[in-house]
């Protein structure tokens, strides 16, 4: 069977720094930090209070007002992320065989609002089952992708992988092989989650996975620093359209880059800590650079998971430096979570992108926040702190790991 050529052709975001591709790249370039004290919600009681919110958005300047009302949050985001991706690629919907585009979606969670809201409706009531007919629709995490294609008409495979935050990044490595194989030209492809909600972060508070520095929260997500305490939770989405290489040619379509190849592994150790060592971690950049048919060496840039959690950070950075061995130092290392936090589901989407712009621009955004040296982290990497740093970009690698120990790998070169 004929392994096709893969290219991405379309880029849609709306992040806690941006809601569009352009100001995305922007704030990521200039370090601009998203996060803030919460709105959505009363924090007074909560051990954190701030997060990464996306800003100034109003659905119904994108959605009709009707269909946004049956939208979750998380799949609003999707929609508005995937119709600038879908314009951005000049996709002429009149011409492409619908039949062949397909929707690959990811989302850790889903409809959590919802769920949240229509719980709490029925706890406060008189104990009637008194429920929205839109609860499930509203709430089950394949909606995104549901609603995209029945938007546009897009009849090949539509579905949405759950891997919590490797989610979307599993979804890119799916679309990749659906193209691969032949069996779409082209698929709307990325995440989206909606989690800064009472739930979401109340449980990750229980679970001391998130940052309580209430006093500056705008330096709170600090990957790689000597005094990080938890990852941000930030919202968001962020879509790709792949495309088969010949299919893009014919059409004259801009391509920003190829996907060269992805990769996929599982830790096998614990429900939400990562390996010490990072072994599942060695092992999926190891798949992901077999399946690219690349060499480390080949490697310019790595977007980390890089959370800003005391352990995830450590045991990542190990693992770069035994799959890259020397030449890890000469990679430019960074995390883009130290500006949008941690957007779960829908983190390995908007790091894709980062890392298909640095390719496009040859610029490698900051991880910012950087203040102190940790002594178990390697000096000698080059974890592009505090500034953007210029790079001539052939090949940018993106990691994603999640809860449970899912790690899924991407990579993407110039074309």
């Amino acid at each position: 069977m004929e392994i096709k050529r893969v290219v991405v052709t379309g880029l849609g975001a709306l992040t806690p720094i941006g809601n569009t591709k352009d100001e995305y790249w922007d704030g990521l370039v200039s370090g601009k930090s998203g996060a803030a004290p919460i709105t959505y919600f009363d924090t007074e009681k909560f051990k954190t209070t701030f997060a990464c919110e996306v800003k100034n958005f109003d659905a119904t300047q994108y959605i009709d007002r009707r269909e946004a009302r049956r939208m979750d949050k998380f799949a609003q985001y999707a929609m508005v992320a995937a119709d600038e991706a879908i314009a951005d690629a000049k996709l002429n919907l009149d011409q492409v065989d619908k039949l062949r585009v397909g929707v690959i979606w990811g989302a850790g969670i889903g409809g959590l609002e919802t769920f949240q809201q229509e719980v709490l409706n029925f706890a406060g009531g008189d104990g009637t089952p008194r429920f929205n007919p839109f609860f499930i629709p509203k709430m089950i995490a394949d909606i995104a992708p549901a609603n995209i294609s029945i938007k546009h008409g897009f009849m090949g495979p539509n579905y949405t992988t759950v891997s919590a935050c490797a989610s979307s990044a599993n979804a890119i490595f799916d679309a990749l092989n659906s193209i691969r194989l032949g069996y779409t030209d082209v698929v709307v492809t990325g995440g989206s989650e909606a989690a800064v909600t009472i739930a979401g972060m109340g449980g990750f508070n229980a679970m001391h996975a998130l940052s309580t520095r209430n006093e500056s929260p705008e330096s709170a997500s600090r990957p790689f620093d000597g005094a990080r305490d938890g990852f941000v939770l930030g919202e968001g989405a962020g879509a790709l359209i792949l495309e088969e290489y010949e299919h893009a040619k014919a059409r004259g379509a801009k391509i920003y880059a190829e996907v060269a190849g992805g990769g996929l592994s599982s830790d096998a150790y614990h429900m939400t800590a990562p390996h010490p060592e990072g072994l599942g971690v060695v092992e999926v950049m190891k798949n992901c650079l077999e399946n690219a048919g690349l060499n480390p060496e080949d490697v310019d840039h790595i977007n980390t998971h890089g959370t800003s959690t005391p352990l995830g950070d450590v045991a990542e950075l190990k693992a770069i430096s035994k799959v890259f061995g020397s030449h890890a130092k000469n990679i430019n290392i960074n995390s883009t979570k130290s500006m949008t936090g941690h957007l779960l589901g829908a983190a390995g989407a908007i790091e894709a992108i980062a890392s298909i712009l640095s390719i496009e621009h040859g610029i490698v955004p900051p991880t910012i926040n950087h203040t102190t040296v940790d002594e178990n982290i390697d000096p000698e990497l080059n974890l592009t702190l505090n500034k953007a740093q210029k790079r001539d970009v052939k090949v940018a690698m993106s990691n994603t790991f999640g809860f449970g120990g899912h790690n899924a790998c991407v990579l993407f070169k110039k074309i």
